[in-house]
Parts: structure tokens; sequence; C-alpha cells
């Protein structure tokens, strides 16, 4: 649960400097949050499947690990 965490917690701390960094070069909130997703913007149906098939695997493999050490505890 710690990597799921810090994982999450990595995203939102570069996703606030990438969009406070186009703020600082003048950019409005919308083209801000546009920079930012823009790579997700251009990807195709094969490689958005890809990418979310991944992340299940990983929020997955993070729960799994998560219960089973809550579990060894009791």
């Amino acid at each position: 649960m710690k990597i799921l965490g810090i994982s999450i917690l990595m995203f939102l701390l570069l996703s606030g400097i990438s969009i406070g960094m186009d703020s600082l070069l003048g950019f409005d909130l919308k083209t801000s949050f546009k920079n930012a997703v823009n790579p997700f913007l251009v990807m195709e149906v094969t490689e958005i499947i890809i990418f979310y098939f991944l992340i299940i695997i990983w929020v997955y493999c993070s729960i799994r690990l998560f219960l089973i050490k809550r579990s060894k505890k009791r």
C-alpha cells in the first residue's frame, strides 16, 4: 500500500509542478491542463488499452500485497 500511496503522491506532485511551470510561463489554467494530458490524447487505441491494463495490474498487485500482509498480521 505504501508503493501505491507513494506513486499517487509522486504523480500529483509532478503534475502540480508541470501545471505550475506552465502558469509561470503565462499560460492559463485550461492550457496548462491541456499540456499535462496531451501525451494521452495522441495515443492510439492499442496503446490506451495497454496503458489501462498496466494500471489495473499495478493496482491489483498493490491491493493484493496489502491484503496478504494484513492477513499475516492477524
